[in-house]
């Protein structure tokens, strides 16, 4: 990279895995001299507004807070580069950065993108690399130019997706291994040589919906696992029983063919709910049934034993 290593820098990003990485840069000799974060939104049954995770930590920290609805109009950019920081570090922020708002910096905008780009650019990532069966992933420091998660690449650290790895635990792992990633880049930013994107290589990982979480039985048994593991701890997997809706938390594939047609309970005791899929056997081991929370298969059974008696069939 060419020019001064980054001193003052203005942070944008709001859900949890932003905030790992500000407290790391807090915890670094670097200067952060605010915070851009999206508005207080409704959280919980009471629909009360709640700040984002990046928001309670800048506070913690009595650093200035910024809640723009949005950066397109010339006051707002005229705000935010009044600040005078080095550059922006975004992790997860959530808002579009105009050119005008890349172009406010002296060293432009890093982003902290949990992907190896190009692989999986877009909004879900982590969900995307399981739902793919992808072995491994990690982490992109790229720097942000207009397109989506286009830009060119400073530094990418990689990691192995565990054969029952959630999205909550993958979510985690790759905060953490972003916090460090960005130091690093920092620390090194002199010497970092960027490079361009294969655009050949890109894939795209589109937003999830609750509506993505519904099981088709006909999918076989290790599609479906990635589809539980993906959509945990959101909007987590689910299908109908007995006009239900049953949200499966965990579950594992049995090495067994099943005999019958997808969807169907062929067993059910205290080792886990088997059902039958397209292709083998999916053994549903945590569940929550309405108006109660997740539970192991024993536990659920032990109270609702007749609800999911063998021969019953999900989707029906």
């Amino acid at each position: 990279m060419q020019g001064p290593t980054p001193q003052k820098i203005l942070f944008a990003g709001t859900p949890e895995i932003a905030a790992t990485v500000l407290a790391a840069l807090l915890d670094s000799p670097y200067d952060v001299i605010g915070v851009y974060t999206q508005p207080d939104r409704p959280a919980g049954r009471g629909r009360k507004l709640t700040a984002s995770p990046v928001k309670a930590l800048a506070e913690q920290h009595q650093l200035p807070v910024y809640q723009p609805t949005s950066l397109k109009s010339t006051a707002e950019q005229q705000v935010l580069k009044a600040l005078g920081a080095d550059l922006m570090v975004v992790v997860a922020y959530g808002l579009i950065l105009p050119q005008a708002v890349l172009d406010s910096f002296p060293l432009g905008c890093v982003n902290v993108h949990v992907s190896l780009l190009p692989r999986w650019r877009g909004a879900a990532p982590i969900q995307h690399a399981i739902l793919a069966g992808d072995a491994q992933t990690g982490v992109t420091i790229m720097q942000m130019d207009a397109g989506l998660d286009t830009g060119p690449m400073l530094l990418q650290k990689t990691c192995t997706i565990e054969p029952n790895e959630t999205a909550g635990q993958l979510h985690d792992k790759l905060a953490e291994l972003g916090a460090s990633a960005l130091l690093e880049t920092l620390n090194n930013w002199q010497t970092i040589d960027a490079s361009q994107q294969d655009v050949s290589h890109s894939t795209y990982a589109s937003k999830i919906s609750k509506a993505d979480g519904l099981i088709d039985w006909w999918l076989n048994a290790t599609e479906i696992q990635r589809k539980v593991r993906a959509f945990n701890p959101w909007p987590v997997a689910f299908s109908h029983l007995h006009e239900q809706t049953i949200r499966i938390w965990q579950a594992e594939v049995l090495n067994e063919q099943a005999s019958g047609a997808p969807g169907t309970i062929i067993a059910a005791d205290a080792a886990g709910i088997d059902v039958a899929t397209g292709d083998g056997i999916l053994r549903i081991t945590q569940l929550q049934i309405p108006g109660g929370k997740a539970l192991s298969a024993q536990d659920i059974l032990n109270a609702k034993h007749d609800v999911f008696n063998p021969g019953q069939r999900f989707g029906e």
